[in-house]
């Protein structure tokens, strides 16, 4: 791939310095236990810090370069003192024994200076790349579709977000500051023994193939002990989300041992999972610790017995024995990487599934919406969910012009939500054509176009805040002008005055603080706040009792004055004021009026006016 490439994508993000990467994990192989994706993953991750990994191992040289000449010149004293014992220490001898030592002290003192500037350069790389590795991540997330989303299960997704994304950071930290060090000290090591003696030198390369059976031996148990655990941890995250999630029914229902049983079994095997990568794991290390000791004292046998023969001096016995336990630990290092590489591996799999999921929003649409004025218009629109053959929405046509209040009512499942999705645009219609100021919709981009409108969803979604916060969410800017105003749209006043701080009272998780009539209104305000042209109301009023609902009619009925209106409605009464009802059975829109002209109409309209009004009474008496 063309480094220009990498270079015009990852600055292609002008409001953000942090660079985009999600190219790091394009077309990466992603069958389970094989190792295509992980090695198409890492030469990117190097050809993209090519020149900071290329900067940091020439520093590397500088500060490792103790351990290189310590041994050599300690192999050069011990043969000037060994050769003094005989003949006498002269004054020349004296000399070189005193600058091999200054040689070392300089050689150690500059480690302090080389070690600081490498770990400026290496912390520079691993940060910045991980940083853009988790915003390419959140931007895969946020293109996910609609559709996707709701099938998503939320503690897989942290999973590989918080600990995949960490393994892929240590993963990137062992290849920097492990694998490739120990590397390039393996090449000066062997470097240092072939130029001190051949023969020596070849008896060294014998830990290399010794070590690499023995990974070998245990590669494959450790991946698939790494594999498992990393599903067994991504099952027991979204257990828990959903044991948080569902905590007041479980405490409602006085089901608390059931939930823990329940969470315990995945958190046993979770645990059983670890253990295995623990005992593979310290199989390795221990077979690894074995073997290379094993060497090294074959490695003392053979340099004394080279000593004894006079085929080297004997202060090169700790030459090679310094040089070969350097080349057999630094071999033992990469060897013992072999856990985290496969870790890692799995990491870099378990990431690239979500970021190569392709239900993704598409908003192929180059026009820019600064404002539109709100109408809609429906053209012969199908809609049938994908692999299915049921059409939810048949051939429906529907004009709207802007500043129209149209409520869409129906039996369950007709087809009501899937409309609305489809004006929101989370879901392309199959067939027909759909409108937005005359203009397709499919030329317009879906982020500024959303830009325009505002959605009121059935059930209040809120986060753990203030409710300043929660109105405010997403703005960047806007005035406390603007914000009272949509505050008395939306009557939160009517409650804001017993909170002890106001607006500026913590709700809780959830906005669990407050009664649903409260949460419902405040994200009537959130949406008012951002003065769409287009509003949706989706069947906002429908889980609320009559007092609570009686507040957010009010602040219905002041919301929709100027602005293109949809309201799916449940309850029938509460859309009378509607300019037009549609109603819709099976996909269908069978009937269109005003409230007036649909009662006297006696049509579907009618029947289920009639409907709901006896399901009414027939819950007001169950309860009475």
């Amino acid at each position: 791939m063309d480094n220009n490439k990498y270079k015009s994508r990852s600055s292609k993000n002008h409001k953000n310095s942090i660079p985009d990467y999600d190219w790091l994990f394009d077309d990466n192989n992603v069958r389970q236990g094989r190792g295509e994706n992980k090695s198409k993953f890492m030469r990117r991750l190097i050809r993209l810090n090519f020149k900071s990994i290329l900067l940091s191992l020439f520093v590397y040289i500088f500060q490792a370069a103790p351990t290189y000449v310590t041994p050599i010149l300690t192999a050069e004293i011990i043969n000037i003192v060994t050769v003094s014992a005989n003949v006498g220490m002269t004054q020349e001898a004296l000399q070189q024994i005193i600058m091999y030592i200054i040689i070392i002290a300089i050689c150690i003192f500059t480690n302090v200076p080389t070690t600081v500037l490498r770990w400026k350069i290496v912390s520079k790389m691993l940060r910045r790349t991980s940083a853009g590795m988790r915003s390419a991540l959140v931007r895969k997330l946020q293109s996910l579709s609609i559709t996707y989303h709701k099938d998503m299960q939320t503690g897989k997704v942290q999973a590989k977000f918080l600990k995949d994304m960490e393994t892929v950071d240590a993963f990137f930290s062992c290849l920097i500051n492990n694998i490739l060090l120990n590397a390039i000290s393996v090449v000066i090591y062997t470097i240092i023994a072939f130029s001190s003696d051949w023969r020596v030198a070849l008896f060294f390369m014998v830990v290399i193939p010794v070590n690499v059976m023995l990974t070998n031996t245990f590669r494959k148990s450790i991946r698939k002990a790494y594999h498992e655990y990393r599903v067994d941890t991504e099952k027991m995250s979204a257990r828990m989300t959903r044991m948080l999630e569902m905590f007041q029914v479980t405490k409602s229902h006085g089901i608390e041992e059931v939930e823990i049983t329940s969470v315990n079994s995945t958190i046993e095997k979770v645990e059983g999972s670890g253990k295995k990568v623990d005992s593979t794991v310290a199989n390795f290390g221990a077979w690894s610790y074995v073997v290379n000791h094993l060497l090294s004292i074959v490695s003392l046998a053979f340099c004394s017995i080279l000593a004894m023969y006079d085929q080297i001096n004997v202060g090169d016995i700790v030459l090679f024995q310094s040089m070969f336990t350097s080349i057999s630990g630094c071999v033992s290092m990469l060897i013992n990487s072999m856990p985290q590489i496969s870790s890692g591996s799995e990491a870099v799999r378990s990431i690239s599934e979500l970021m190569h999921v392709s239900d993704v929003e598409r908003n192929m649409g180059s026009i820019k919406v600064p404002k539109i004025s709100g109408d809609v218009r429906f053209e012969n629109v199908t809609y049938r969910y994908p692999n299915t053959d049921v059409d939810i929405i048949k051939n429906l046509s529907l004009d709207v012009k802007a500043g129209e209040c149209i409520a869409v009512v129906g039996p369950s499942g007709s087809g009501k939500s899937t409309l609305i999705n489809m004006i929101i645009g989370f879901l392309p219609p199959s067939s027909g054509e759909i409108y937005i100021d005359n203009k397709h919709f499919n030329d317009y981009n879906l982020s500024d176009y959303r830009h325009n409108i505002s959605v009121v969803p059935q059930n209040s979604i809120l986060f753990s805040g203030t409710i300043r916060e929660n109105i405010t969410y997403g703005l960047e800017k806007y005035s406390e002008e603007q914000l009272q105003k949509v505050v008395e749209m939306a009557n939160l006043n009517e409650f804001l005055k017993d909170l002890p701080q106001g607006i500026d009272t913590n709700i809780g998780e959830h906005g669990d603080k407050l009664s649903g009539g409260q949460r419902q209104r405040i994200t009537i305000a959130r949406a008012l706040i951002r003065n769409p042209r287009i509003l949706i109301l989706d069947e906002a009023t429908s889980a609320l009792d009559n007092i609570s609902e009686l507040h957010v009619q009010k602040a219905i009925a002041s919301s929709v004055k100027g602005r293109t209106t949809f309201i799916v409605a449940h309850r029938l009464s509460t859309i009378r004021d509607a300019d037009r009802i549609i109603v819709i059975e099976e996909g269908k829109c069978v009937e269109s009026g005003t409230f007036e002209e649909l009662m006297a109409l006696k049509g579907k309209f009618f029947e289920l006016k009639n409907l709901s009004e006896l399901k009414a009474k027939e819950a007001e008496q169950a309860l009475a």
